[in-house]
């Protein structure tokens, strides 16, 4: 009930003044049954501007910090993100990213709709960074069409860094659906799920206009404090 309160009465309205959205390619969204959409992430606003252009109702991967505050702020910021559809995930280790995934996995087997950010974090810079895996396990384990959408906007909307939104045009670009079953039957191995990974991060390229680095976004986010990184983990979070 909270979510679609928000959508059309108490947050929808206010979000449909300030950032004028428009949406693209909407045909491209199966009226029922599961999909993955696999998003940019350019900014804690696309959370909120997909769901609001999408018909049905969109569960996400949420960080568990949205979960984890204490005294009424934290009371309340873990009751609004669970009212509006984020699922819990804790980022740290293997068993994290597993419990991440089994999660989005659930949900597509109930015949829901599941967001999801293949670079696995924020875009520190406007460009588009290398995909984690992650979403293409899920993808290939069960066999649901994946959705690409392009937010446009969300950054200059809501900068990095920002809690006062700066009114600006947003626009929600959802193109055609990618069929994976030709790699039925290859779940689990690295090069397949590599491989679907950056066809999917190319259709996102193609429909938002971004740059492309092949490096993950996360690196860039850890470096001034422990350097370079480029291992790769599975949990695509929000």
């Amino acid at each position: 009930m909270w979510y679609w309160t928000f959508k059309y009465i108490l947050l929808g309205p206010l979000l449909r003044l300030t950032g004028r959205p428009h949406v693209e390619g909407l045909e491209n969204l199966p009226d029922r049954g599961p999909a993955i959409l696999a998003s940019n992430h350019l900014a804690v606003m696309d959370s909120f501007f997909l769901p609001l252009m999408v018909p049905r109702r969109i569960y996400f991967l949420a960080k568990s910090e949205y979960f984890t505050g204490t005294g009424l702020k934290g009371g309340f910021q873990r009751w609004f993100f669970s009212a509006v559809g984020q699922i819990p995930i804790d980022r740290t280790g293997a068993e994290a990213a597993a419990g991440a995934l089994t999660a989005a996995r659930r949900q597509l087997e109930a015949g829901e709709l599941m967001g999801m950010y293949p670079e696995g974090t924020r875009s520190p810079d406007g460009r588009l960074y290398k995909g984690k895996t992650g979403l293409a396990r899920v993808a290939l384990d069960t066999g649901v069409p994946v959705i690409p959408v392009a937010m446009i906007g969300t950054d200059t909307f809501n900068p990095p860094g920002t809690s006062i939104p700066r009114p600006t045009r947003i626009t929600v670009k959802i193109g055609k659906p990618l069929d994976f079953s030709r790699y039925e039957g290859m779940q689990g191995n690295r090069f397949i799920e590599r491989a679907v990974t950056d066809e999917i991060m190319y259709e996102l390229m193609q429909l938002s206009g971004q740059q492309y680095v092949d490096i993950y976004a996360a690196s860039l986010k850890d470096a001034p404090a422990s350097g370079p990184a480029t291992r790769e983990t599975d949990a695509p979070a929000a």
